[in-house]
């Protein structure tokens, strides 16, 4: 009797079908932890964008009011869209604070250079400029805004 070799070599249907099924197991799991991700930095990035954004405004009008001779509107104790200051220098003095067309924007002199303080990447609403200054007190201002990311 002659004994009989196996010399093929190979994968069965079913080794073929559990390895296809593993590998696309793991190509699903990396594309979705991929997708995680990338969506993860965006929106980072946008959370970055707007918190910058109000950061810069904010700043920019508290040195203004800080360096301002006076607030001359809103009135001591009311609320209002647009904040006056009386400030030192005669070529930007009265520098306005406004709303115009989602942006916040500062106009500056008797000339009005209008100056965008914030980007088309973020849109601002409800902004509001409270004088909380006593009749003895230095000028005291509550600035408040709603910023918003715009994806145009």
């Amino acid at each position: 009797m002659k004994k009989r070799y196996c010399t093929e070599s190979g994968f069965t249907l079913a080794e073929l079908l559990l390895y296809t099924g593993v590998a696309s197991l793991m190509v699903v799991a990396i594309s979705s932890t991929i997708t995680l991700l990338w969506e993860a930095r965006i929106k980072n990035r946008t959370i970055a964008e707007v918190e910058q954004q109000g950061m810069q405004v904010m700043e920019f009008v508290t040195q203004t009011i800080r360096n301002a001779e006076s607030v001359t509107a809103p009135a001591a104790g009311s609320v209002g869209s647009t904040m006056t200051l009386d400030v030192v220098d005669t070529a930007v003095d009265p520098t306005v604070f406004r709303l115009s067309s989602g942006q916040v924007v500062v106009d500056e002199g008797s000339t009005t250079i209008t100056t965008a303080l914030t980007n088309d990447h973020v849109a601002v609403s409800d902004l509001t400029f409270t004088n909380l200054s006593g009749t003895s007190t230095p000028g005291i201002i509550r600035v408040q805004f709603t910023m918003t990311y715009s994806s145009a």
